[in-house]
């Protein structure tokens, strides 16, 4: 009885955090089905490449600011705003 008792005390906490995880977005992709992070990371990728392009077609990388903070942080904005007009 006290074996059981301890058993659900410790599995209690663990499946009311896995709650959460119920309802994942995902996209399915010619079958399989992706997180939504995943797909606006990989769209982000492309379009962080796309704006470097431009950048320095146009001669302005140089005009940005440090470069090793500055496409990271457009990756992250542009991830974010995907997920958040798409999937939220």
């Amino acid at each position: 009885m006290m074996q059981t008792k301890k058993r659900l005390i410790a599995v209690a906490p663990v499946a009311a955090i896995l709650t959460g995880c119920s309802r994942a977005p995902s996209v399915d992709i010619i079958g399989s089905f992706f997180p939504a992070w995943l797909v606006c990371l990989t769209i982000a990728v492309v379009l962080t490449f796309v704006v470097r392009w431009l950048l320095t077609r146009l001669h302005l990388e140089s005009e940005v600011g440090p470069l090793a903070l500055f496409y990271p942080c457009l990756l992250t904005l542009i991830t974010s705003l995907l997920w958040l007009t798409y999937f939220r």
